[in-house]
């Protein structure tokens, strides 16, 4: 006991460390996914983690517009130390208007997939002058005339605010050798690989070992989920047994996340299946009696397949037959002598002896008392008699002859050919109007309605 309760503390807390290295791995994986789309968005907020994982991606600063970056730096410490009119300034005014000119004809930005990004840094450029042309409004904003008649504190903060930003998430993306984007995620990915692999290895074969029977290329297919950890590729798919880990740790219940997500579907999926079943089975069965199977059943009780020794019509009909003299005679008993009573003395009336008796002033009377009393004791002789005889051996026998005897004559008559196709047709149309009443009936019924009431019952028997 202390040993079984100790593997399964420890299967606990390793089932809930492999499933924390399951979801870090996943949100690795994610990170991953998400890195180049949103790099943009990682460069502003976390430029430290964008320059660790920038190799990991084989992305590097773009050539042509971080030259053109450090160009605009060495023209604000000139500006700022000796003003625009000098030599060293015209210099690298001329320089950046060629590689405005050049940045133009060739968009650096196509690589990184930001052509839209270089068509913002156009149209910003174009309105701060007010021309049409990109190459005019970067030549006249790269102007030592321009720059005195702005402001050279203007010019440099339109450039750090509106421009700068821009051309800074720009970058270049290596290509390996099979023409693809450098991508070396993997070397981050191995070792959780291998952690999976390990884990599945021994996982599975522990459990092969445990159940009898089950091989460990079984076990190891019941893990199924559990390879999606191993791929290489659409690593996005790992959240389904990131999820089944979770669940199966504890650390997540998932049980009430699925009964909201499928309530609905469930119970109108159920409403279709219920009546699919329903109009299914009425239809076999109508099916069934017209072909004669059903009256074959009763006629040919030999060809009748059976799970036991047991003829269970013959042993309902022996239970119906002790319900009837064992409960049901004893509570009609009156009613039957009543009826039998008024049935007499209807007779009697209508009998010439009768008449003559009513002459008689002592005799009137008598035919009615005499009537109930024979009633009476008729009801409790036969009652009693049944009761009595029901145990008895030999009446048992006579019972079982004249029970033979009238199946017998039942199935001789029932193979009458016209007595056969009319009840064949009474109980095709009386199933059809049960199909019918019951997809009527059910078409009313909100599914929902019925589900909330499993539910109910079901928390019922989980209280009690």
């Amino acid at each position: 006991m202390d040993r079984t309760r100790s593997t399964s503390r420890r299967g606990s807390w390793w089932a809930k460390l492999v499933a924390l290295v399951a979801i870090v791995n996943l949100v690795l994986v994610i990170f991953d996914l998400s890195y180049i789309p949103w790099r943009d968005l990682y460069y502003r907020q976390f430029p430290q983690l964008v320059a660790l994982y920038d190799p990991f991606k084989g992305v590097e600063p773009n050539r042509v517009t971080q030259k053109y970056l450090n160009t605009v730096d060495e023209l604000e410490q000139q500006l700022s130390e000796a003003g625009p009119k000098t030599p060293a300034v015209e210099s690298l005014l001329a320089d950046l208007r060629q590689q405005s000119v050049a940045m133009v004809d060739e968009n650096p930005f196509l690589v990184a997939s930001k052509a839209g990004t270089f068509a913002k840094i156009k149209n910003r450029m174009r309105q701060e002058i007010g021309t049409e042309s990109a190459k005019e409004a970067f030549d006249r904003f790269w102007n030592s005339n321009y720059i005195l008649a702005a402001g050279q504190e203007k010019v440099l903060a339109f450039f750090d605010r509106q421009i700068r930003p821009l051309m800074e998430i720009n970058y270049f993306r290596n290509i390996d050798d099979t023409g693809h984007f450098v991508d070396n995620f993997w070397q981050l990915d191995v070792w959780f690989v291998g952690f999976f692999a390990i884990d599945l290895f021994f996982s599975t074969l522990l459990a092969s070992w445990r159940q009898p029977g089950t091989s460990w290329f079984d076990a190891i297919w019941q893990r199924w989920y559990d390879f999606f950890l191993l791929l290489p590729v659409w690593r996005w798919l790992r959240s389904i047994p990131v999820t089944v880990r979770l669940h199966q740790a504890g650390l997540v219940n998932l049980l009430g996340i699925l009964d909201n997500i499928t309530y609905e579907p469930v119970a109108y999926l159920a409403d279709r299946v219920s009546k699919f079943v329903m109009v299914r089975v009425v239809d076999d069965t109508q099916n069934a009696i017209k072909q004669g199977k059903l009256s074959r059943l009763f006629l040919q009780p030999k060809t009748y397949i059976t799970i036991n020794d047991v003829t269970e019509h013959e042993v309902i009909i022996d239970r119906f037959a002790e319900l009837i003299v064992y409960k049901i005679l004893p509570q009609v008993q009156p009613h039957v002598e009543l009826l039998l009573v008024r049935s007499l003395e209807a007779t009697l009336k209508k009998s010439n002896f009768y008449q003559g008796l009513q002459k008689i002033p002592v005799l009137g009377s008598l035919p009615v008392e005499v009537t109930e009393q024979i009633t009476n004791n008729f009801m409790q002789t036969v009652a009693s008699v049944l009761a009595a005889s029901y145990n008895d051996r030999e009446v048992r026998e006579v019972f079982d002859r004249l029970k033979q005897e009238f199946n017998t004559t039942l199935i001789k008559e029932i193979q009458d050919e016209k007595i056969t196709s009319e009840l064949q047709s009474l109980l095709s149309d009386w199933l059809e109007e049960i199909k019918i009443n019951y997809i009527h009936r059910s078409a009313a019924i909100d599914p929902k309605v019925t589900l909330a009431e499993v539910e109910k019952l079901a928390s019922m028997n989980d209280e009690s």
